[in-house]
């Protein structure tokens, strides 16, 4: 009776791995298609056969399932449609709460004849006891075993926990955003703080509903319900082919990360010695995102999914993220043995955020690569919204403390003029506008800050077809927001060699969107590669850290020079549009002095 109560009670089975042939190779994306005398490989529908009762009642309960999610995300228009009709009355509930009662018993029902049919079948009673033998005794011998099984994963032990290496044991989320600044305005305290306080409601609702979702559309339920079968097979791949271990991490929030971790370390590639750690993009996975780019190039991986994507809990807020990046950090150098030197991070679209604030907190990590990445939300935002709501934004950068020197490059003229009319009613700011202003201050001020923290090389891969990340049109490369990312970082890094002079030309080199322009450009300021390269080092060997003071004595044709050289250096052009995978050969390491 009590594994019965364990069939019903249990978590659904979706594969059971196949044991790989000894000898058998490791087969990359380039060699999937079938090839005489090699079978092809199974689906992974072949692996586990539920029986007929159990098959149908998960069908039935999947069905439930999207069907409370659709009636969750559409609540407020039923509410708002119900009290119009006059529906919303005591007699009438009590009415819906009868039907509520008889769906919930006939779906309790279908889950105990689910039950059944697990209990029938010998290879889900076998699942189940090492599920069991699993959390009862948690050795590794019996891990390895529940290894073999894909199953959902809330049931999956926990293999790592944050307070495991660190000596932090209360459950305070780690560092994340500095503490707003305080300006004239909002030293006058408590009255100044009732005006903003609407704004701020608003703002808390919006991007905690509806807000999040549309920053992250991975962490919609219907999304990933709807990718599952990709993110499966993915998993399938990862795991069968590539030796792929899957872990779960428990963060200092309590989130639990869903990672998988690949590991050449013992082969005889010396790309293997390296980590390299993935961030994925706002609806990216690790099952199918950018971790296959440095998987294919030979290097040891370990992906992660963001809170709220497949299997990890919580929600993509920027202190859960943090969160989640710290306990990924912390596993691989306590639990995977790498050292901090021998770990790249690799980042694609907004996992620019996680990877800068790692590599900030870990300065010591070998390099940085962020593909697709940008500086700012706002203006990203500002091309897909309605132009009314462009002066509610521009509100926001003066109310919340941005500042008008970076509005500059994000508004035009008559934008901030007729904005800074209103400035004095900021109170009223639309809450669509409102929505997006935490996650400003999280993507905007705090990627750059956290980027001018890291010491180490890094490398910026442009899109030049990205459609994503411009704020008019693909064929602008201009209006790149990588392109800014790629300035602060040498403004802030060489500010002597990056003023007036060193900036324009970089940003002359930054129109060329092929290699022959970039030539041009490169050979129109007689660059000489070599004597940038030597007046570097020899500024290395005598200063620390940054930013450097190179360049102060120096001619103009000098920092042009050095200028051009630094920017060609850490910027790789990709000639792709924004969710192109990266080919494994365009996956470069910064360069480095």
């Amino acid at each position: 009776m009590a594994k019965l109560l364990s069939c019903v009670l249990g978590p659904r089975l979706y594969r059971v791995y196949r044991e790989r042939e000894p000898g058998r190779p490791h087969r990359h994306r380039s060699e999937a298609a079938h090839t005489p005398g090699v079978p092809p490989e199974p689906s992974w529908e072949l692996y586990y056969q539920p029986r007929t009762l159990e098959k149908h009642a998960d069908s039935i309960l999947a069905l439930a399932s999207v069907l409370w999610s659709i009636s969750y995300y559409s609540s407020p228009l039923a509410v708002f449609y119900l009290y119009r009709k006059g529906y919303l009355t005591m007699s009438k509930a009590v009415a819906f709460s009868h039907y509520a009662g008889t769906m919930l018993l006939l779906l309790a029902g279908i889950a105990c004849l689910r039950g059944i049919g697990r209990w029938t079948n010998p290879q889900y009673i076998q699942f189940i006891t090492i599920l069991e033998d699993a959390h009862r005794y948690g050795t590794p011998e019996h891990k390895k075993k529940l290894a073999g099984y894909n199953f959902d994963f809330r049931s999956w032990p926990v293999d790592f926990r944050w307070d495991e290496a660190s000596s932090r044991s209360d459950r305070r989320n780690v560092p994340l955003l500095r503490p707003e600044p305080k300006h004239r305005s909002a030293v006058n305290g408590f009255l100044h703080a009732v005006k903003k306080l609407p704004c701020q409601i608003a703002s808390y609702i919006v991007s905690h509903t509806f807000g999040r979702r549309m920053l992250y559309p991975g962490s919609v339920y219907l999304l990933q319900k709807a990718l599952m079968p990709m993110l499966l097979q993915g998993q399938a791949r990862l795991v069968e082919e590539c030796h792929g271990k899957r872990a779960k991490l428990l963060a200092c929030d309590g989130n639990e990360i869903d990672t998988m971790f690949m590991d050449r370390r013992m082969t005889s590639h010396p790309q293997g010695k390296k980590l390299v750690i993935c961030c994925e993009g706002n609806a990216g996975f690790y099952e199918v995102g950018c971790l296959s780019t440095p998987l294919d190039a030979r290097y040891s991986v370990l992906g992660w999914n963001h809170p709220g994507f497949a299997g990890s809990t919580g929600v993509p807020f920027p202190q859960n993220e943090a969160n989640a990046m710290d306990v990924v950090m912390q596993y691989a150098i306590h639990h995977l043995h790498f050292q901090p030197e021998d770990i790249i991070i690799y980042a694609w679209s907004i996992g620019g955020f996680t990877a800068t604030w790692a590599t900030m907190l870990y300065p010591e990590v070998s390099a940085l690569v962020l593909d697709a990445s940008f500086d700012d939300l706002v203006p990203l935002a500002l091309k897909v919204m309605p132009e009314s709501w462009s002066k509610g934004i521009y509100v926001l950068y003066v109310v919340r403390g941005i500042g008008h020197q970076d509005s500059e490059a994000v508004f035009e003229p008559e934008q901030r003029g007729a904005a800074l009319q209103t400035v004095h009613r900021a109170e009223s700011v639309s809450a669509s506008a409102v929505a997006l202003c935490p996650f400003h201050l999280w993507a905007k001020p705090e990627l750059n800050c956290s980027l001018f923290r890291y010491p180490g090389p890094v490398l910026l891969v442009r899109r030049t077809k990205d459609e994503i990340i411009t704020t008019t049109v693909p064929d602008d490369i201009m209006s790149n927001r990588g392109n800014n990312l790629l300035l602060k970082l040498l403004q802030y890094r060489y500010p002597k060699v990056m003023a007036d002079e060193g900036t324009r030309v970089v940003q002359e080199w930054l129109k060329a969107s092929t290699p022959m322009e970039e030539a041009s450009v490169y050979s129109r300021y007689e660059v000489e590669d070599d004597w940038c390269l030597s007046v570097l080092k020899s500024y290395e060997a005598e200063n620390g850290s940054f930013p450097w003071s190179v360049g102060e004595d120096m001619t103009v044709e000098g920092r042009r020079q050095l200028a051009l050289f630094l920017a060609r250096k850490h910027l790789q052009n990709f000639d792709a549009t924004h969710c192109t995978p990266l080919p494994p050969h365009e996956f470069h390491l910064p360069w480095k002095l």
